[in-house]
């Protein structure tokens, strides 16, 4: 498949990237003009095979310009993953007018996607769609974002589909759980937990009493060519087009936090209950991914612990 990613350099879509091209596709890298951070798709052995290949090409466009993608990309495509979104930090969470040019932008993507040829609209939802819940979330779960990051994924999931609709686009949204691994954004909970521990410091904290659930980087970006690979016959009569993408591990989080201080070997400390809850508030994560296992064959094959010894060694 010819793949289009935008947010290429990010998280999830370089990991992404990875998996894509050590199974054979051929991709369409979108990073901002100039990017920093190219070492994280051509580092790779998979990137650099594929680069002499031909299989990944490097496209330099600004995200609140995606038409001129049509100009850059010769040829058409077969799937658009849509990645690309600023403000996902917490302290920008809250930034309206931020959050609303991502809509806008994504909306005209979802257009570039089409004058690309591509039949398949893959976008990166969040579980700061579902907000407050305290049973296990499933894709038919009622939404009331607690942000105007929450609110904007939301709205582009209505959006969206009802655009890819319009224009004849199979439209996938992913509600992605926490994600963690090797590259993740160092102010994350598991990052500040293991930069604290292995340098023996103290580490502040809410009461972590809330359920969460956690998903191995790797185990996402497993999800995501399943996503793209079913065949289009199992989309048919569903509806319904979200897919929770999580862990099959859900405790409360204070559990996690304990695993991660064992597998640091004890160092350092943690201040529960002495730090304010985020731009979200103490939300609970529960979520049910037996749609995804069902319709993709895909599942989590990284307990947590294993997870964590694998970001350490990484380090």
């Amino acid at each position: 498949m010819r793949i289009v990613i935008t947010g290429a350099t990010s998280f999830v879509g370089a990991a992404a990237i990875q998996e894509l091209l050590e199974n054979g596709h051929e991709v369409y890298a979108v990073v901002r003009p100039s990017s920093r951070k190219l070492e994280t798709l051509t580092g790779q052995e998979a990137g650099k095979n594929a680069l002499r290949e031909g299989r990944l090409h490097i496209v330099e466009n600004d995200l609140s310009a995606p038409e001129l993608l049509t100009e850059k990309i010769q040829g058409s495509c077969d799937a658009f993953c849509h990645f690309g979104w600023g403000g996902s930090g917490s302290g920008a969470r809250t930034g309206e007018q931020l959050q609303e040019e991502n809509l806008r932008a994504s909306l005209d993507t979802v257009r570039a996607a089409k004058a690309l040829g591509c039949r398949r609209f893959l976008f990166s939802g969040s579980q700061a769609e579902y907000g407050m819940h305290q049973t296990r979330m499933t894709e038919e779960t009622e939404c009331a974002p607690r942000s105007a990051y929450g609110e904007a994924k939301l709205r582009m999931r209505r959006q969206g589909e009802a655009l890819c609709k319009e224009l004849g686009i199979r439209y996938i949204h992913l509600r992605i759980f926490s994600a963690y691994g090797p590259g993740d954004h160092p102010w994350t909970l598991v990052e500040s937990c293991l930069d604290a521990f292995t340098g023996n410091a103290a580490l502040s904290l809410g009461a972590c009493t809330q359920k969460w659930n956690f998903i191995y980087i790797t185990d996402l970006a497993k999800a995501v060519r399943a996503l793209l690979e079913t065949p289009e016959a199992a989309f048919e009569g569903l509806g319904n087009p979200v897919f929770n993408v999580a862990g099959d591990d859900t405790r409360s989080l204070k559990e996690f936090v304990e695993e991660i201080h064992r597998l640091c070997k004890g160092g350092g400390s943690c201040l529960y209950g002495d730090r304010k809850e985020n731009a979200e508030g103490a939300v609970n994560l529960i979520p049910d991914i037996g749609k995804i296992c069902r319709i993709t064959g895909w599942k989590p094959e990284t307990a947590f612990g294993e997870g964590i010894k694998k970001t350490l060694e990484s380090r």
